[in-house]
């Protein structure tokens, strides 16, 4: 009896010491792993800071700084060749006081309201056709529909000036022979910027379209099968399915068309000139224009500012109708 108790008390003597070993070391395991998922989200920041670094530090050289320095010049009669006087907001005042510079917002916007719901349907019935072709078929149309995209501005601007010619142009060649006289597409001040409008149109049809087959061809298929099981038709299809899951793609192709469009240089320099008539006296050539004949440059300067803030209003104001935040993508 006796060996009996003394082997279990030194068998329970033994044990107690383990166990709070492994008492001791559970705690010790925990902390060590802490460290080390400490240091692996170290090194993952680390990573992640060094590969933003040079977006950022572009960001800041040709974004930030030249953004602070326009802000501070539009606050003197800045110049090339003359020392600079401070004037504070009357560069501003005078920007909004003068009738050409809220008429090139104005005519922008018309521009804008020309060409980005044109474009935008259009992108929209081409992805739409496009999502059911296949084979050597659809590559050819998305690679042919891409073109416009890759070519110049300038080169665009002689080919429609060639095209809207008077009295050798294409298009009145081709309505004479239906009878009609010809037109002055770029002399006319009523159809002058409707006329730069086509071209526009043509430019940024391409990446439109493909941006928005790529939106079209990611929305999952079963969501067009469970529709037809339903018996919902092409329409319905579109309605409840297409629009809503491109939410997101549209928001983006809008602001993105909306700002390109408005902020148009090429074209009217390069074919009108801003005329006829101030017809098509964009925004951009508008500044352009002052900025190059004036002596002082505060004033241009003051106003690319101005647009700055309306292009961003106008921009939150899409954000806010289409309500992104709730968007779902497909």
């Amino acid at each position: 009896m006796t060996g009996a108790v003394t082997g279990s008390t030194g068998t329970g003597m033994t044990e107690l010491p383990r166990q709070a070993g492994v008492a001791s070391a559970t705690p010790a395991r925990r902390g060590s792993q802490k460290m080390a998922g400490r240091r692996r989200r170290h090194r993952d920041n680390l990573i992640a800071y060094l590969m933003l670094a040079p977006v950022v530090i572009l960001l800041i050289i040709f974004v930030i700084v030249p953004l602070i320095s326009a802000g501070y010049l539009s606050f003197f009669n800045w110049s090339f060749y003359r020392a600079s006087e401070y004037v504070g907001f009357r560069n501003f005042v005078n920007v909004l006081q003068s009738p050409d510079f809220l008429a090139s917002i104005g005519r922008g916007l018309l521009f804008a309201t020309m060409v980005v719901p044109t474009v935008m349907i259009l992108a929209f019935l081409f992805a739409n056709i496009a999502r059911g072709l296949g084979g050597k078929i659809a590559g050819f149309v998305k690679t042919s529909i891409y073109i416009p995209t890759i070519i110049s501005g300038v080169i665009v601007a002689i080919v429609f000036t060639i095209i809207y010619d008077y009295s050798g142009g294409v298009l009145n060649w081709f309505l004479g022979l239906f009878g009609v006289q010809p037109i002055a597409w770029l002399a006319d001040p009523s159809i002058a910027l409707p006329a730069l409008a086509v071209p526009e149109v043509w430019m940024m049809f391409g990446l439109t379209a493909l941006i928005m087959l790529a939106g079209v061809l990611d929305i999952p298929d079963s969501y067009y099968e469970a529709a037809a099981l339903d018996g919902a038709g092409w329409f319905k299809q579109m309605t409840y399915i297409t629009i809503p899951s491109l939410k997101n793609v549209i928001l983006y192709l809008l602001i993105a068309n909306f700002t390109a469009s408005i902020q148009e240089i090429n074209l009217p320099l390069l074919m009108t000139q801003g005329g006829p008539l101030n017809a098509t006296l964009l925004p951009n050539l508008y500044l352009f224009n002052h900025f190059t004949q004036d002596t002082y440059q505060g004033q241009p300067i003051a106003g690319a500012l101005l647009l700055f803030i309306v292009l961003g209003a106008i921009s939150a104001s899409i954000f806010a109708v289409l309500n992104s935040e709730k968007a779902v993508d497909g």
